[in-house]
Order: C-alpha cells, then sequence, then structure tokens
C-alpha cells in the first residue's frame, strides 16, 4: 500500500470511507451484481458523509479538493471489497461529470445540477461513444440544430456509463459541418425530456453492477440554455479533461491489482497442496515476488502522477503512459494470481473470479491500449 503518498488527514479520511463500506457497500455488493445496478441510497450515502462529490465546489456542496490522494483512498477502500462497479461509477461522478460541469456551467447550470451531484442526489453521464465513433471522436454522427431558442438533438450513443439511471447526460454533439475541433458541443439533456429514451441495460462481462445503456435522442428539444462551455468547444474540453480520466482509470487499476495481490498472499499461506502450503513452493514465491515488484515500480509512477493533480502539471502523455501501463499492468497481474487459485480461481465465489472478469474493461475505456501508445508515439516523434 502506498504509505508514504499519504498524510494523516488522508489516513482519518480512510476510516469514513471504511465505515461506509462495512455499512451501505457489503450488505449490498450481491444484490447490486444481481440487479445490475447500484441502489440510490448507496448514492445518497455517500452523499452525506462526503465520499462522492470530493471535486466539487464547495458553494455547492462538494469537497473542493484539488488533492486527488482523497480519491485514491476511495478507490482502495472499494477495491479491498471488490466494489469495481461502485468505485467506476464513482470515478465517473467525481473525475469526469463533475469537472466538467464545475468548470464550464453557468450559475444557473450549477444550481441545476452541480449541487446533487455532490451531494449523491443526481446522477450525471457523458454520451460520447457511438455504435460507428469510438476512440475517433470526429466520427460523431448525433447532431444538435439549433430551433427557435434551443437545440433539436438526434443520434444514438452506446456504452454510456450510468446511463440507465443517469438524471441528465451530457450529449457530445455535431453543431458544424465538416470534422474541425469547432464541429461539436457539449449539451445538457435531462432524462425526462421528450424524445429522449433508455434501450437495453447492457449485459457485459465484467463491472455488472455498474449500469451501462445505450441512449436514443429522437427530436429531443433542450433549452438554449442547455448548451454546457462555449458552442463548438466540445473538443477542446474533452481532450483537457480527458488526462484527469485517465489517471483515475490509472488508479483503479493500481488499487485493485494491490487488493487482488492481497487476497491472494493469504490464500497460497492458507491452501494446501501435496502436504505444504502452496506459499512454500518456489514457484508460488518467484510469482508473488515478480508481482510485487511490478506493482511497487506502477505504484511508484501512478503516485508521481497523482501529485501531479495537485500541482497542475499532470500533462496528456503522463496520464497516458500511466493508464496504458497501469491497466496493462493489471491483466497481467490479475491472470496470474489467478492461476495460484486453480480452480477455485474460477469460480465466482471468489473474489479474485470477478477481478479477473471486472479488470479487462480497463485497457479499452477511456481510449485503448492502442490510443494511448498513438499518444505517447506521436509526442516522442514530435519531439525529434
Amino acid at each position: 500500500m502506498q504509505r508514504g503518498l499519504y498524510t494523516e488527514e488522508h489516513e482519518a479520511f480512510r476510516q469514513t470511507v471504511r465505515t461506509y463500506v462495512e455499512r451501505e457497500v457489503l450488505p449490498n455488493l450481491d444484490q447490486w451484481d444481481a440487479d445490475r445496478l447500484i441502489g440510490r441510497e448507496a448514492w445518497r450515502a455517500a452523499g452525506r458523509q462526503g465520499i462522492v462529490g470530493l471535486s466539487g465546489p464547495e458553494d455547492c456542496g462538494g469537497g473542493g479538493l484539488t488533492d486527488y490522494r482523497f480519491r485514491n483512498v476511495v478507490q482502495e477502500e472499494f477495491a479491498k471489497v471488490g466494489a469495481a462497479s461502485l468505485s467506476s461509477s464513482f470515478s465517473l461522478q467525481d473525475d469526469i461529470v463533475i469537472p466538467y460541469v464545475a468548470g464550464l456551467a453557468t450559475e444557473e447550470q450549477r444550481k441545476r445540477w452541480l449541487t446533487g451531484m455532490c451531494k449523491g442526489e443526481l446522477i450525471g453521464a457523458i454520451a460520447m461513444t457511438e455504435p460507428g465513433a469510438g476512440s475517433d471522436l470526429r466520427g460523431i454522427r448525433t447532431t444538435a440544430q439549433r430551433v427557435g431558442d434551443g437545440w433539436r438533438i438526434n443520434g444514438s450513443k452506446t456504452f454510456i456509463t450510468s446511463g440507465y439511471q443517469a438524471d441528465f447526460v451530457i450529449v457530445v454533439a455535431r453543431t458544424g459541418a465538416g470534422t474541425g475541433s469547432d464541429a461539436f458541443s457539449l449539451i445538457m439533456v435531462e432524462t425526462g425530456t421528450p424524445g429522449f429514451t433508455r434501450g437495453r441495460k447492457l449485459d457485459k462481462i465484467g463491472l455488472p453492477a455498474q449500469d451501462t445503456a445505450e441512449l436514443f435522442f429522437e427530436d429531443v428539444v433542450v433549452p438554449a440554455d442547455h448548451l454546457l462551455g462555449a458552442e463548438g468547444g466540445a473538443l477542446r474540453q474533452l481532450m483537457h479533461h480527458l488526462p484527469m480520466e485517465r489517471l483515475s482509470i490509472a488508479t483503479t487499476a493500481v488499487a485493485a491489482s494491490d487488493a487482488a495481490f492481497g487476497w491472494t498472499l493469504d490464500y497460497v499461506q492458507q491452501r494446501q497442496a501435496f502436504g505444504q502450503p502452496i506459499a512454500d513452493f518456489q514457484n508460488t514465491r518467484f510469482v508473488l515476488a515478480e508481482i510485487a515488484t511490478e506493482l511497487d515500480v506502477t505504484r511508484a509512477y501512478v503516485d508521481k502522477a497523482v501529485l501531479a493533480v495537485g500541482t497542475g502539471d499532470l500533462t496528456a502523455v503522463e496520464a497516458a503512459k500511466a493508464k496504458l501501463w497501469a491497466s496493462e499492468t493489471q491483466g497481467r497481474v490479475i491472470d496470474r494470481l489467478l492461476q495460484l487459485y486453480g480452480g477455485y480461481g474460477y469460480m465466482n465465489e471468489y473474489p479474485i473470479a470477478r477481478a479477473y472478469r471486472d479488470e479487462r474493461v480497463q485497457r479499452i475505456f477511456g481510449g485503448t491500449s492502442e490510443i494511448m501508445k498513438h499518444i505517447i508515439g506521436r509526442d516522442l516523434v514530435g519531439r525529434r
């Protein structure tokens, strides 16, 4: 664990998170997975205890924090109990949606949406991905056309995290011609608006309780004041916020890997084969030694990126490196740890099995590993 990263204040906050986990998370994990949905009370309780909304401004009921170590504490404590779906859902709210609204919203928009999010009373989502446009944001086909004193939106989105129970969605829509950086805008759509419909709750390999949905917009008309930020400013805003999203994925990867390592370390000392604990076999110790070293090295880089958030020094390339390496490491590590369980590692009653399923998407969302390599490689070639 990252003892050197934290102060006494962070550790005191950790106790608050642990209490929340014991009361609100552990008793409900299995039901959330069965329902494929996290109960609203978990969100409201997190708001009351200051566990969600950490990045929101204080005047809206948020924590007003730029110190990402507090968010890191939340991710670590959720990872310890295998609450990956909850961790991912809260990360979307705190690391993506709230910063978008806090940074771009008018005073009226802040009152309408931001305060509720910081209190865990409103859930937000951001709709970028489309059936034919994933990492290629310039391929977005959803349109928003001016009509009277408002916008008419038509199109569809898919793989939208929190899309099934979101109260509003930040929609990335085409508002201009061509594929230039000024052709797209961000528009807020409240989910009760006529013409807005949700498709099926998507059945994923992992993160079962994290509701993920298809969204459809058929002549959805919203007022002009639902434009978030400047018209034509969507791609610039997306590029500005993506590093934070990618660091969030990297820190989640480290927390999940640490948790899986801890479970496995306990398991191999208890499980016996051929008359002795599995931990006594040289192969087991070699695997554990390699993984412990790999995690320590990964953590050192990600910790540096975490601290860079607070000073405003986190760059897009550093975030891409952190996301690429940490998510790929998570995949390698959890696969090797599961192997030490033998057949039991394939049983859903063991947290390592759930961790194995949940980690796979880490190398896809927030930009695939291949996109991260492109960003890093482009930067290297540019230097030459």
